[in-house]
C-alpha cells in the first residue's frame, strides 16, 4: 500500500505498488516522502475523486499502540496496521537531569539557590513521561489524516482494577484495607519473613529493609517487592535481584509490578480528551469488547489486530489488505543535554548550540554518492552529523555502514524524530488478499527495513539525472 496526495496535498485514497510505479513511470505523480512512501498526483484532485469513509482505530499500551484503518461502510476491509513504538528512558533521563542540576547548586559556585513550592501544577497535569506517550499518539494520527481520507476514530477506554489484579479475590471492604492494615511497614515484613533474614536465614542479628527487584533495576516501593535482610547479605546482593543472587524462591513472592496498568489508567481521559478537540466523531470502546471480538475472528494477540478489533463498528468480516505492518517508533529530535558528564557528574565535553552542519542536520536520510574509496558506491539511510564534516550513514539498526564527505550527501527527507520500519506480513495459504473469519494461521514474521518501491523510485531519479532531467 502506497499513500496518494492530489496536487494540492490533500490526501487520497491508498494505491497498490504497482499503480504507483506505473504513476511514476508515466510522469503523472512525483514522490512527496520517502518514509512512509507517499506520492503525489499531479493531475488530480480531491474533489475530482471517489473518497471512501475510513476509520481510525486505536488500541493504547504503555509501551506499544496498535493502529488499523478500515473502511467505514461495513465492508470490513483494513488497508493499513501499524504500531506506535513509544520512546522509553524518559523519567530516567529527567532523573539524571535532575541529580546532576542538585549537585551543581550544592557546588560553592554561583549559580543560585534551589527554590521550593514556587510552581503550581496545573489542572490535569501528567508526568512528562506520561504525556510523550498521549503526544506520540497523537502525533502519529496527525500523520495518518495527512496520509488518509479519516473521517472517523476509535479508541479502547480500558480502566484497570489494579488491586482486583494484584488479589483475584479481593471483596468489598477489602479495597479500603489493604495488606497494611494495623501494621507498621517494618512490623510487617518482620511477620511475614519470620523475624530473620530472607536469604541466610540468620536470626537476632539487625534486619534491614531490602528490595526484592532493587529500585535500579525496574523494582519498586511496593511492599510486596520488600523483604528483611541482613546486613552483610543486603551489601553482598547489591543491584542484584533476588534470582541472581541465588533464591528464586524469594523473588516468587514478589507480585507483577502493575506500572503499565496504572499508566493507562492514569492517561486514557488525556488521550480521549485530545482526539475530541480533532474534531472528528470519536468511537469508545471497552478492553472486554476488544477481547470478544478478536477471539470472535480468531484473531493472534498483537497491538495491531487489538486494533482492528476496537469499537462497536467492527463489522461481523475482517478482510486484511496489508502486506507489511508499519512499525513507527519515537526517537525524538535529539538530546537537551548541552553538557556530557563522567561517571562523577563532572563536565568532560560540550555540545554547541549549532544543529545544522552544511545544511544537514543529524536523523536526515540521505542518499550518499562515494565515487571511491572504502566505501565506494551508493548508500542510503540516516545521517549523524559533525562540523568537521565527516559524516556517518546509519541503518534502521543504528549501525554505521559508510563514513563520507557532507559534500557526497543529498537530503532525501528531513528528520522528524522517527524512525520507520515495515514488517511483512504472510499467510500459509499465500493470498492478496486475506479474508480473517474462522481460524486462519499465519507463518512467524519476518522483518524488511526499506521498502523495494523507495528503490525503484530512486533508480527512476538517477536514471533522470543522467539523462538531463531535473
Amino acid at each position: 500500500m502506497v499513500f496518494v496526495l492530489d496536487k494540492h496535498k490533500n490526501p487520497l485514497m491508498p494505491c497498490s505498488e504497482k499503480r504507483a510505479r506505473q504513476l511514476l513511470e508515466r510522469k503523472r505523480a512525483v514522490i512527496h516522502r520517502m518514509e512512509p512512501f507517499t506520492i503525489r498526483l499531479k493531475d488530480r484532485t480531491a474533489q475530482e475523486s471517489k473518497l471512501q469513509p475510513l476509520r481510525l482505530k486505536l488500541d493504547p499500551g504503555s509501551k506499544t499502540t496498535g493502529m488499523a484503518v478500515m473502511e467505514d461502510n461495513g465492508s470490513g476491509r483494513v488497508i493499513f496496521l501499524g504500531e506506535i513504538k513509544h520512546k522509553p528512558g524518559i523519567k530516567q533521563s529527567l532523573e539524571s537531569r535532575r541529580s546532576l542540576r542538585r549537585t551543581r547548586r550544592n557546588r560553592k559556585t554561583r549559580y543560585r539557590k534551589p527554590r521550593f513550592l514556587n510552581r503550581r501544577k496545573p489542572k490535569g497535569w501528567l508526568p512528562p513521561s506520561l504525556e510523550a506517550r498521549v503526544n506520540q499518539t497523537m502525533n502519529a494520527a496527525a500523520k495518518l489524516r495527512k496520509s488518509l481520507p479519516i473521517t472517523a476514530i476509535s479508541t479502547e477506554h480500558v480502566k484497570f482494577d489494579t488491586q482486583l489484579m494484584d488479589n483475584p479475590n479481593i471483596n468489598g471492604v477489602e479495597y479500603q484495607q489493604g495488606e497494611l492494615m494495623g501494621y507498621e511497614v517494618k512490623e510487617y515484613l518482620l511477620e511475614k519473613w519470620g523475624r530473620k533474614c530472607a536469604y541466610c536465614g540468620a536470626e537476632n542479628v539487625p534486619l534491614e529493609v531490602e528490595h526484592i527487584i532493587p529500585k535500579a533495576r525496574g523494582g519498586s516501593d511496593r511492599v510486596s517487592n520488600l523483604a528483611i535482610a541482613c546486613t552483610p547479605c543486603n551489601q553482598k546482593k547489591n543491584t542484584m535481584t533476588a534470582e541472581e543472587f541465588g533464591f528464586p524462591e524469594v523473588q516468587a513472592q514478589a507480585r507483577k509490578p502493575l506500572r503499565d496498568a496504572a499508566m493507562m489508567n492514569a492517561t486514557r481521559w488525556r488521550l480521549f480528551e485530545r482526539l475530541n478537540e480533532i474534531g472528528l466523531p470519536v468511537e469508545c470502546g471497552t478492553g472486554a469488547r476488544t477481547k470478544k471480538q478478536r477471539i470472535e475472528h480468531n484473531l493472534p494477540k498483537t497491538h495491531y489486530y487489538d486494533a482492528c478489533c476496537v469499537g462497536a463498528s467492527t463489522p461481523e468480516r475482517l478482510i486484511v489488505e496489508p502486506d507489511y505492518i508499519h512499525i513507527w517508533s519515537a526517537h525524538g529530535r535529539g538530546k537537551r543535554q548541552m553538557c556530557q558528564t563522567d561517571k562523577y557528574g563532572f563536565p568532560r565535553a560540550h555540545r554547541k548550540n549549532r544543529k545544522l552542519h552544511f545544511g544537514f542536520q543529524t536523523g536526515d536520510i540521505v542518499t550518499a554518492n562515494v565515487p571511491k574509496g572504502k566505501y565506494k558506491g551508493t548508500w542510503r539511510g540516516r545521517v549523524t552529523c559533525r562540523a568537521s564534516g565527516s559524516f556517518d550513514i546509519r541503518n534502521t539498526q543504528r549501525q554505521i555502514i559508510c563514513n563520507t564527505n557532507h559534500k557526497n550527501c543529498k537530503v532525501i527527507q528531513r528528520a522528524d524524530g522517527w524512525q520507520y520500519e515495515k514488517i511483512k506480513l504472510r499467510s500459509k495459504q499465500g493470498q492478496d488478499a486475506l479474508t480473517l473469519t474462522k481460524g486462519e494461521e499465519w507463518d512467524p514474521m519476518y522483518f524488511c527495513t526499506w521498502d523495494c518501491l523507495a528503490h525503484y523510485a530512486m533508480r527512476i531519479h538517477k536514471r533522470e539525472r543522467e539523462m538531463g532531467f531535473e
